[in-house]
């Protein structure tokens, strides 16, 4: 379905989705087949590697938040220097995507609603031993309690969207 003109928004360089907050300067025309099966391999890599860390294990997430052990804390702490690592080569030797499109970086504010969000985020994680990346893996591992977990993240979501003009940003 083609767009039209007046749904987009003009942010140099690139024009957006009106709807879009964060934005995507992805401007290579990609078929929703191939996009799908992309992000579906992707997916499944990544569920297979949260097994074998044992990232989704629900006994692995309590040991975390009861600073019983450092499993987690060097699994997260490896994401972030990864991360770091890799922002920083993205921006110092100029590395495109695999469309050859330049990557940008978008300035990002502070706001207290982060924060609060953050707190309720990490409640729920602690709480029911799930945060949203691993969920898939746990529920295809077997663990079908998790679909509560699921379920209440997509009504979570959902709630937030009813309230989201009324909240602070």
């Amino acid at each position: 379905m083609q767009k039209s003109k007046d749904e987009f928004v003009d942010i140099s360089p690139v024009a957006h989705p009106v709807e879009c907050e964060a934005p995507n300067d992805q401007v290579a025309n990609e078929t929703l087949i191939t996009s799908n099966i992309k992000y579906l391999i992707t997916g499944i890599v990544f569920g297979i590697v949260f097994v074998k860390a044992e990232i989704i294990s629900w006994y692995r997430i309590q040991e975390m938040f009861r600073l019983h052990s450092f499993h987690m804390y060097g699994v997260i702490g490896t994401a972030v220097i990864v991360g770091v690592i890799s922002v920083w080569a993205i921006k110092r030797f100029n590395i495109k995507t695999a469309q050859g499109e330049k990557v940008i970086f978008h300035d990002k504010q502070f706001h207290w609603g982060n924060i609060i969000g953050g707190f309720i985020f990490g409640l729920g994680w602690a709480i029911t031993g799930a945060c949203p990346g691993p969920l898939f893996a746990q529920i295809g591992s077997g663990f079908l309690v998790v679909i509560v977990t699921l379920l209440s993240a997509v009504a979570g979501t959902w709630v937030y969207g009813l309230f989201q003009e009324k909240l602070p940003h």
